[in-house]
């Protein structure tokens, strides 16, 4: 998995495209929802249920599935909160869930994500895969594997996200502004 510090990058940079997702409760929902899905390794780490079960770490939180159901339970409440397309808000709180579990078939460990769960708990990878993986607890985050996997994602995430974000503002920056 990535780190809960990395995966708001992909709302973030989504954002930079499209002012009317620039909202505070718009962003902090995305950022939120993009990292949500690895709460499932406290069932992992404190409950004891199985890595490879459908619940367990990288499973039914990580599917397409998921990300749907929560971006349909949220869309409508923020829309009218903030004044926003309810179907903006789905689409950006879909993408930032399902970013997820996208960005975690890129690192380099674990037993792969149950993408398409509940039709199938096959668990999946990218063939690509540069993102570290990082250390399920605090204490082995860290320590120096938990650098390097930092390091690995400010490469592979947020320099990406970075550029991706800043071309968004500059270009939405231009073709506001009379020439």
């Amino acid at each position: 998995m990535a780190t809960c510090f990395s995966h708001p990058a992909v709302p973030l940079a989504i954002a930079c495209w499209f002012p009317s997702l620039r909202k505070r409760p718009l962003l902090i929902a995305a950022a939120v929802l993009s990292a949500a899905p690895d709460l499932d390794a406290l069932g992992f780490l404190y409950f004891d249920v199985p890595y490879e079960s459908p619940c367990g770490h990288r499973g039914c939180t990580h599917s397409l599935v998921f990300s749907l159901a929560v971006a349909l339970a949220l869309a409508r409440p923020l829309a009218r909160r903030t004044g926003t397309s309810a179907l903006a808000v789905l689409a950006f709180l879909l993408a930032a869930s399902a970013s997820h579990g996208l960005i975690d078939m890129t690192t380099d460990g674990g037993h792969g994500i149950a993408l398409f769960w509940p039709f199938t708990d096959e668990r999946y990878f990218l063939p690509w895969r540069p993102i570290a993986v990082a250390p399920l607890g605090i204490a082995a985050f860290f320590s120096r594997w938990g650098l390097e996997v930092l390091w690995s994602e400010f490469c592979w995430m947020w320099l990406p996200a970075l550029a991706i974000g800043s071309a968004g503002l500059l270009l939405r920056r231009r073709t506001a502004s009379p020439s």
